[in-house]
C-alpha cells in the first residue's frame, strides 16, 4: 500500500468533518494542532475509522490522545504502513 500524503489526509479529514473543502488550496496543516483546524475528539475517531479502511492501519485511542498534529498522524500510519 502505498503511503499516506498530506493532501490524501486532507481528503480524509474534510470527508471526517462533513466539509467539502476545510482547507485552503497550499495551505499548511502539518503543524497546527487539530484543534485549531476544528477538528474535535469524535472528528478524529471518524478520521481514523476512514485511514483504517483505505490504508489497513489502525490506530489505536490510547495512541490517537498521544496525536496532536497531521504530522504525528503520518508518520504513524506511515510507519505502520512500512513495517
Amino acid at each position: 500500500m502505498s503511503a499516506l500524503t498530506i493532501e490524501a489526509l486532507k481528503e480524509i479529514l474534510n470527508e471526517a468533518a462533513g466539509e467539502d473543502d476545510s482547507f485552503k488550496a497550499g495551505q499548511d496543516i502539518l503543524d497546527t494542532p487539530f484543534l485549531e483546524l476544528g477538528f474535535d475528539s469524535l472528528a478524529l475517531l471518524e478520521t481514523v475509522a476512514l485511514i483504517k479502511r483505505r490504508y489497513g492501519v489502525g490506530v489505536g485511542d490510547d495512541e490517537l490522545a498521544d496525536i496532536e498534529t497531521p504530522r504525528e498522524l503520518l508518520s504513524k500510519v506511515n510507519g505502520d504502513l512500512a513495517a
